[in-house]
């Protein structure tokens, strides 16, 4: 482990060819139907695997200079090509150029983090500052994997481990004298069981919002008189609403877990009317199941 934080030759052929994988794997793994909501999707849209890219790329650096280059010019090969390479396979096309400038900014941002993050390797008590930003936004990186996985069990369960593995090794990993890496160590099991407390305290959270309305274009027709209920119950709860704006019903759902299952509308007389539901993070598709 010591070896990658500071025994690795990265050369610029090398730095080029890295940020490709890592650029191809991203866009891969937002492609993917089967990886969306999991861990696997995470770093396309969270920083902790980038984290650990860029302290590869800083430890493995002869000047700061050359830290700050390295960094600037892997984030800029690769971040674009994350969304180069999913365009075809966007319905956004190539509107999903959209959701590049954050990542943009971060990119030059890099430049001061590779440069300033270079002085790590110095092991001054202010080596331990520089790691302790980083160490601080991979808590919030935890803390929000954590309450997901939690609230929607077992999804981005791997990334909150990652992000917890990485905290402690890091101070292990990067720095050689042993007052350095026993603060980094401590620091970091305080961040994460401050954060794993909180999100404990606020409890799990779910994912509301309306799916059917009555008379509306998926033929479903009910009122107050009719109970809502999915196939399974794991999956969250549903209630009937009259909404005054719409003058009408509405399902409301309380969804606390992703994947497929059924909802199953009850008359007074017992009749069903089932549709097919498939939940995500923060979306869902549903359609009328026919007899």
């Amino acid at each position: 482990m010591k070896k990658l934080f500071g025994g690795l030759n990265l050369t610029w052929p090398k730095i080029v060819i890295g940020a490709i994988l890592a650029g191809a794997y991203t866009a891969l793994m937002a492609i993917l139907p089967a990886a969306k909501d999991t861990s696997f999707a995470d770093i396309s849209i969270s920083f902790e695997v980038w984290i650990l890219f860029g302290i590869l790329i800083i430890t493995n650096s002869k000047t700061p200079l050359e830290s700050a280059l390295k960094c600037f010019v892997f984030f800029l090969i690769s971040q674009p090509l994350v969304y180069l390479i999913q365009v075809p396979f966007s319905r956004m096309g190539w509107g999903i150029f959209v959701y590049y400038p954050p990542w943009f900014y971060w990119t030059l941002f890099t430049l001061v983090m590779g440069y300033v993050g270079w002085y790590m390797r110095k092991e001054k008590w202010w080596s331990l500052v520089i790691l302790g930003a980083m160490l601080v936004l991979l808590t919030y990186h935890y803390a929000g994997f954590l309450r997901e996985s939690i609230s929607f069990f077992p999804n981005h369960l791997l990334s909150a481990i990652f992000c917890a593995v990485t905290m402690i090794a890091y101070p292990l990993c990067i720095f050689e004298r042993r007052q350095l890496r026993t603060a980094g160590v401590i620091l970091s099991v305080v961040l994460l069981i401050t954060a794993t407390v909180l999100v404990l305290a606020t409890g799990p959270t779910a994912y509301e919002t309306d799916i059917l309305a009555n008379g509306g274009s998926l033929g479903a027709t009910f009122d107050d008189t009719y109970t809502a209920e999915l196939a399974d119950p794991a999956c969250g709860e549903l209630s009937i609403r009259y909404e005054e704006n719409l003058e009408d019903y509405m399902v409301h759902a309380r969804f606390t877990k992703t994947g497929s299952t059924e909802l199953i509308l009850t008359a007074p007389d017992g009749t069903q009317q089932r549709f097919a539901i498939e939940i995500g993070r923060d979306t869902y598709d549903i359609a009328p199941i026919t007899p």
